[in-house]
């Protein structure tokens, strides 16, 4: 089992910036892929950025320029700096890494952070 604990969410005014922080612990040996996904009220949630081991990264197109990923593999934790904060970034923000792929894939989640941003 994996256990995802986040930090960082707030309110912000539009142009702000914040930084989300999570921290993985749990019995499984490695880490691999780790990312943020959001959801915003009567939306589906959204893969926003995701980060391997090795520092490979992918962004979802209306964050690119704004929002960078990045990660500490000793602490095995993830970050999401987001600077030029728009209103319709508010949403719930949520930590996930995952094991295995397509049908044999298992997601693991934190327990998902608020961002605001007022205009």
């Amino acid at each position: 089992q994996v256990q995802l604990v986040e930090s960082g969410g707030g309110l912000v005014q539009a142009g702000g910036s914040l930084r989300l922080s999570c921290a993985a612990s749990g019995t499984i040996f490695s880490i691999n892929v780790m990312g943020w996904y959001r959801q915003a009220p009567g939306k589906q949630r959204a893969l926003v950025a995701s980060i391997t081991s090795g520092g490979s990264t992918n962004y979802m197109g209306s964050v690119k320029g704004r929002f960078t990923i990045s990660r500490d593999n000793a602490k095995n934790t993830v970050y999401l700096q987001m600077n030029s904060l728009k209103p319709e970034d508010t949403a719930v923000y949520y930590c996930n890494t995952y094991s295995g792929t397509g049908w044999g894939r298992r997601d693991y989640w934190g327990q998902g952070t608020q961002v605001t941003v007022s205009p």
